[in-house]
């Protein structure tokens, strides 16, 4: 019975530990309150990085706003000319600009301030959880030729600051496979008059209606972000318990 009770409580830390890697290790990400008048745009370029079989490029354009009520950024995204085979694609936003070499590896990994890493896939029912940048994954990925689609994602911000920034940064058009196409860099289209002090804060309620108050914000940087495919500690510690739980079966 002993033996019995250990292998339960294993199985339950083990069961409890995968469920824990849907949200990053510094939390879940906020809500952004974002100030009005700022407009992003990030259009791809005439030549694929990663041709295969497309004629051309695939044509596509992210135009990103304050979102209407002032919570997150409102994103119009439009693809077309897309590869025959390899679908659906998803498209994120990556931590570095592409560089002028247009070398879209260069932009490294997705946007991930809250650092949840890319092992569990984004649950879109519960967006708060996935990685800030992981717009295909919270949204939907591009299925058809000519997809267009006009969303809000309250979790990133239009002003420079918070590590939920996207303004300094590129998104990536992939195959299913995660082959990057296609990248391109955010550009500042317009901004409010000058004068006005642009601000923002975050909240980890969604959409309750109250202003939220300001909390810390992840730090902005590079090093924070886990690069795709790399090993983390979460990854070894399953694998313990894992080989602890067949020791005591074994036992048994």
């Amino acid at each position: 019975m002993r033996a019995q009770s250990i292998v339960s409580v294993i199985a339950a830390a083990a069961v409890g530990h995968v469920a824990a890697q849907t949200t990053g290790e510094l939390g879940d990400a906020t809500v952004v309150s974002n100030p009005a008048g700022y407009v992003y745009e990030a259009v791809l370029p005439e030549q694929p990085f990663f041709k295969g079989s497309l004629e051309g490029n695939v044509k596509g354009s992210i135009v990103a706003m304050s979102a209407p009520d002032g919570k997150g950024v409102q994103f119009k995204v439009n693809f077309s000319n897309l590869p025959k085979e390899g679908g659906p694609f998803p498209y994120h936003i990556h931590v570095d600009p592409v560089p002028a070499d247009g070398n879209c590896t260069k932009t490294l990994a997705h946007q991930d301030p809250f650092i949840r890493g890319e092992a569990t896939p984004c649950d879109s029912s519960k967006p708060e959880t996935c990685q800030t940048g992981d717009l295909s994954g919270k949204h939907g990925a591009v299925g058809v030729d000519g997809y267009e689609k006009t969303y809000v994602d309250p979790y990133l911000s239009i002003v420079e600051g918070p590590g939920s920034f996207f303004g300094n940064r590129s998104f990536v058009f992939h195959f299913a496979n995660k082959t990057r196409i296609s990248c391109a860099n955010f550009k500042l289209i317009s901004k409010p008059e000058s004068g006005s002090t642009p601000s923002n804060c975050t909240s980890s309620a969604a959409g309750t209606g109250v202003m939220p108050t300001p909390t810390a914000q992840p730090s902005n940087t590079a090093t924070t972000v886990p690069f795709p495919g790399a090993a983390s500690t979460s990854g070894v510690s399953v694998s313990l318990i894992v080989a602890a739980l067949a020791a005591v079966m074994f036992a048994l």
